[in-house]
Formats: structure tokens, sequence, C-alpha cells
């Protein structure tokens, strides 16, 4: 679903006239007087509300003879919570293509000709950065503390924090003194950043 008709969705719900109207043609399809009369509100102001649920694609109309007849969308009020929330099409596109350029600049920020110039503080920075360098070690293969060590060392002189930073952001597993990916440094830190945007755009639609 794209964020916009999610967004329209949940703006017409957040009205309790709407949702008392909704709930009245999901008994069965009424005219604006019907409803008018049966929820003691101005036929106006049904209309008003029946024009923000349509535009939502929660209700249609259809003529018969003299009046107008709105019926509830059945299937638009059967989504789910999670159909709402997931973005999918240009807006998940656009999402992505963010996260690349985002993570491209934290890259190019710390490392200078391949060094690490710092650590950043920033949990989100930091952890790209530890992804960057968790690149540098081959998935499937075993490796010893001082093979771990040497291939952090070009990178950066501290390789002990580096080497317990791998392990405790799950880049790298350890059982004593082996070492080896525990999963794909770029799946990790995509799905990582694709939930701080999921959770950004939910707030916001929200919220306005």
């Amino acid at each position: 679903m794209k964020l916009e008709e999610s967004m329209a969705i949940v703006k017409a719900l957040a009205d309790h006239s709407r949702l008392m109207i909704l709930q009245a043609l999901l008994d069965k399809p009424q005219y604006v007087e019907e409803l008018s009369e049966r929820l003691n509100l101005a036929a106006s102001t049904v209309s008003f509300h029946l024009k923000k649920l349509e535009q939502a694609q929660l209700v249609s109309k259809t003529k018969e003879q003299y009046y107008v007849v709105f019926q509830a969308n059945r299937k638009a009020l059967n989504l789910t919570l999670h159909d709402l929330v997931s973005v999918e099409g240009i807006e998940k596109a656009v999402q992505e293509e963010r996260i690349q350029q985002y993570t491209q600049k934290v890259i190019r920020t710390f490392f200078k000709e391949g060094k690490l110039q710092q650590i950043p503080a920033q949990h989100k920075k930091r952890w790209l950065v530890l992804a960057e360098i968790a690149k540098r070690f081959q998935p499937g293969r075993s490796y010893t503390e001082q093979e771990v060590n040497e291939i952090i060392l070009p990178v950066y002189e501290d390789y002990c924090t580096i080497r317990r930073e791998l392990v405790e952001q799950h880049l790298l597993a350890r059982n004593g003194s082996t070492y080896w990916v525990a999963e794909s440094p770029a799946e990790v830190v995509q799905s990582d950043l694709q939930r701080s945007f999921q959770e950004s755009l939910k707030s916001k639609g929200l919220h306005q």
C-alpha cells in the first residue's frame, strides 16, 4: 500500500462521527438523509464526512432512482494495521535510496584512503563503520584472533576495540578464540536502517 493511501485511511478514521457512519453502513447501504436521521447529525455534516470517507476509499456510492446510496468498502475495512504501515512501490524505493546515500556519506566522513579516522559516537554511524570493516571478512570462513587482528590493524590501530565492537554488534560471532561472520553486514545494516526509516514514517503518518 502506498504511504499516501495509508495516511488517508488513518486520518479518515480519526473522527467519531465518521466511525459511527461506517458502523451504520456496515449494517446496510444507506443514503444521506437516512444516515442523518439515524445518527442525529445534520445532512450537511453527514455529506461532509462521507466525502472524506470516499476520498479514503472506505465507502463508495451508487445512484438508485432519486437517491445516492452509500455502502462500506469491506475490502478496505478488512485491512490490518500491518497493511497500513507497510510501504511499497515508489516510497519504498525512495527510502532505500536515502539509506544508500546516508551510508555513503558516513563512510566518506569517517574513512580516509581506507583507514578509519575515528569511531563514531552515534550508534547508527558506528554500526555502518563497523559493517564496512566487517566486509573484509569472508562469510563461511573461520578466523583465529590473530588473523582478525591482522585484518583490522591496517584499518584502525586499536584493533582490540574494533574486534570487541564487531562481536558486540553481532557482525562477527565468536567461540573461544575462533571468529566468523555472523550475518551479511550489508543485510544487517540495511535491515537496521530500514526499521529506523519505517518507524519515522509511521510516527509522521499517525500524527499529521
